[in-house]
């Protein structure tokens, strides 16, 4: 360990497979209680089922096209983070969820961004991976925004491999803590997100998916074959505790975090009123 964090003790969480209103409600429950100091910090993994897709806090409504998602069996849920949309499919999902006064959360965006992504960036290298954290170029940030699918464009010290987005993150600052969650797409075709959202004719959609796969890579299509999200979940874990010096102890949620998670997700995330906010 390089010390350069006190000595901390966070809980670490997993929870099975679950929809995308009760992930959110999660995330958000476990802000409010780390936020009132009632439990410790928290780094969390999880996955989706069904396949979801999610779009940011300010993201138009209108980008989702319903009746495609519809007849996917895909669901959609609006995060309390920005970015633009993302298919949650065959991934790994961390959160990383502490009080603002939490050393390695403390400070701008951009440094608790930098710090983080070296956990990542450690858990990335140990599932062999040749990745890179690097600052936001110029053109990158030019783009960004553009376009409603957020694998499109790397942001600041999020992971990449070969110049492609591998590890997409968002951060939100509340009153309460700091989240940041993000995904790690383990296999599988990344340019279905495109099935999801709303194109003006079906060429665009077809170079969309195109662009996508030129900037995007799951961990198969980098190293050549699968890694199972036990092993990712095993490596992110290692890495963060390596890296921001904690002990990670298995715990599982609160009652009162589970209570609060359940209405989330009837008043917030389920809620047309939520999803839908912005059209």
């Amino acid at each position: 360990m390089n010390h350069r964090f006190p000595q901390n003790t966070w809980r670490l969480i997993q929870t099975p497979p679950a929809a995308g209103a009760w992930n959110m409600a999660v995330d958000e429950a476990i802000l409010e209680a780390a936020g009132r100091k009632d439990v410790p910090p928290t780094l969390r993994h999880f996955a989706w089922t069904p396949p979801c897709l999610s779009i940011g806090y300010a993201q138009p409504f209108g980008d989702v096209d319903v009746a495609r998602l519809s007849k996917r069996g895909w669901d959609v849920v609006r995060r309390i983070t920005g970015g633009r949309a993302i298919l949650h499919a065959d991934e790994l999902t961390y959160s990383i969820i502490g009080p603002q006064d939490e050393p390695c959360l403390a400070g701008s965006v951009i440094k608790s961004y930098q710090r983080l992504a070296q956990a990542l960036l450690r858990a990335s290298l140990a599932l062999g991976l040749p990745a890179e954290a690097l600052p936001k170029t110029r053109n990158s940030a030019d783009m960004e925004g553009r376009e409603p699918v957020c694998f499109e464009v790397p942001s600041h010290y999020e992971i990449t491999v070969h110049g492609k987005k591998l590890i997409g993150s968002a951060q939100a600052r509340k009153k309460a803590g700091v989240l940041q969650h993000g995904t790690l797409p383990l296999h599988g075709d990344l340019a279905r997100i495109t099935q999801a959202l709303v194109f003006p004719d079906e060429a665009s959609r077809r170079e969309a998916a195109q662009r996508l796969l030129n900037r995007a890579v799951t961990v198969e299509s980098a190293i050549g074959y699968r890694v199972s999200w036990e092993q990712a979940a095993a490596a992110f874990t290692r890495a963060f505790a390596e890296t921001l010096d904690l002990t990670l102890e298995p715990a599982k949620l609160t009652p009162a975090e589970l209570a609060r998670a359940d209405e989330l997700v009837d008043q917030k995330y389920a809620h047309p009123v939520w999803i839908e906010r912005i059209k």
